[in-house]
């Protein structure tokens, strides 16, 4: 169904004038019942007024989603005859640089073979020309010796011996006898062109098949879902026919003019977080895809706009023994402090139940089993490990503690290039005790990952909490840590 924005424009007018028509006449019944009532109106005339105002109202809203869908319309339309020029000319001019590229190829190649037959024909008939130049000699030479032999002949008695003698020896010097050697007609280059129909067929069959035209791209943007800091964006193909090889995710900031998209990702995963955008800005994300074999890449997803509202997890500053980023989202254990190292805490409670904390290992040092990498109720300066009450972490040697016991699962040793990650839900929340100054206890149920492995256990909180510290310990320098 299409329609157009004239006939759009009529029903916007058509319903006004229905709206106002309707208003006006309620009005002036509404007035002539006050004058013949004397202003008392009876309890039907009441019930009619609210349903004819409930009628407005409801009409109204109607109209206002009859906009609303004819904005969309408008939108569709915009993508698809948008869309629509912007493929006419990315073929006009594709087709065109390939027509002005294969005249030039063609051009040159022309160049080239017509340079080949000149150097074969230079190079042959340069021997030839030499030998007519040598014939050439011969006989003009033969011709002076037969003007010299019949003067000689017809001259008188007294001369004849000498004209005789010097004619002879001129013919011992010409050598009559030695003639050059002509080469054979199969002895010579006979210059030829071999051109073979097959090219034609060849690109016959390749421009037939070149390029394509498709409503849809194969591979379209799923959920865009805000993370701190960061937007997690996952896409999916849309034709099951196509065998994507690679994905290209690209970015960037949604109305800020002639900005060029960043790439974000390009590799078989079906998501990505990208990281370090600011919060309650709009960006504008899209994918495209590489198939099975194949060079090129797909025509590119609408854009879809997403946003977080979370601010990004930050370290805190000024803690001895540890160097930030300039984002405060990467810390280096350094060697300021060897012998006693207090936990790195975040700058604040950032971390909420619901979400997902990953910390990322980019630099590894030596093991210690006090290291810790997890979350925690409150930032308790002083201690050197998270492995303490009202904590739950990991160590780099895979030991799960909960409020400072280890739990006999254990996970993968932390390495260079491991992700730990924590989830943590709300499973029931009880009284604490029985005044109410006791407050309330939370039990959440934490999942701790790292590499291909998974701890699922229930932590007890011992007071309401909005949010939750996280932060890291470790012994020795050398390690780098991104949280997000």
């Amino acid at each position: 169904m299409v329609i157009t924005i004239e006939t759009s424009s009529v029903h916007r007018f058509l319903l006004i004038n229905i709206f106002t028509s309707v208003q006006k006449a309620i009005s002036i019944f509404t007035n002539a019942l006050k004058k013949k009532t004397g202003g008392r109106m009876s309890v039907e005339v009441d019930a009619l007024l609210q349903e004819a105002k409930e009628s407005i109202e409801a009409a109204q809203n109607y109209r206002s989603e009859l906009q609303q869908r004819l904005h969309g319309l408008n939108q569709a339309r915009k993508q698809v005859r948008g869309s629509s020029g912007q493929a006419r000319e990315a073929l006009r001019r594709h087709f065109a640089e390939l027509q002005v590229a294969a005249t030039r190829l063609l051009t040159e190649r022309l160049d080239a073979l017509l340079a080949e037959v000149d150097s074969i024909e230079a190079d042959s008939v340069k021997p030839l020309d030499d030998c007519q130049s040598l014939i050439e000699h011969g006989v003009g030479q033969a011709d002076e010796l037969l003007r010299e032999g019949e003067a000689a002949l017809r001259c008188g008695l007294g001369e004849k011996e000498d004209k005789l003698g010097s004619f002879t020896k001129k013919a011992i010097h010409i050598q009559l006898d030695s003639l050059p050697e002509v080469p054979a007609l199969v002895d010579v280059p006979c210059v030829s062109a071999q051109l073979d129909d097959s090219l034609l067929v060849l690109l016959r069959d390749r421009v037939s098949r070149h390029g394509c035209v498709s409503s849809h791209p194969p591979v379209q943007i799923d959920e865009l879902q805000e993370r701190p800091g960061s937007i997690l964006v996952r896409w999916c193909k849309v034709d099951e026919d196509f065998m994507a090889a690679d994905y290209w995710l690209q970015h960037r900031r949604s109305g800020s003019g002639g900005s060029q998209y960043e790439d974000s990702y390009i590799g078989r995963d079906c998501e990505f977080l990208v990281l370090h955008v600011d919060p309650h800005t709009d960006y504008l994300f899209r994918v495209c895809a590489r198939g099975e074999g194949r060079t090129e890449w797909s025509p590119w997803s609408v854009p879809q706009t997403g946003y977080t509202t979370l601010a990004s997890h930050e370290w805190c500053l000024g803690t001895e023994g540890y160097v930030l980023s300039s984002r405060r989202n990467i810390a280096l254990r350094n060697e300021s402090s060897q012998t006693r190292c207090q936990v790195l805490y975040s700058n604040a409670a950032t971390y909420f139940c619901g979400q997902t904390l990953t910390f990322k290992i980019s630099a590894a040092g030596q093991v210690d089993r006090r290291d810790s990498l997890g979350v925690c109720v409150g930032n308790e300066k002083g201690v050197e490990s998270l492995q303490r009450d009202q904590a739950v972490c990991i160590s780099t040697k895979g030991a799960v503690f909960v409020n400072g016991k280890e739990m006999t699962n254990q996970l993968p040793a932390i390495t260079m290039g491991s992700a730990v990650t924590f989830d943590m839900e709300v499973v029931s929340l009880f009284p604490a005790g029985n005044s109410v100054s006791d407050g309330c206890s939370f039990k959440l149920r934490v999942t701790i990952g790292s590499g291909n492995r998974e701890v699922v256990f229930d932590w007890l909180v011992e007071q309401a909490v909005d949010g939750l510290f996280f932060g890291c310990s470790f012994v020795h320098s050398g390690w780098k840590v991104l949280v997000f």
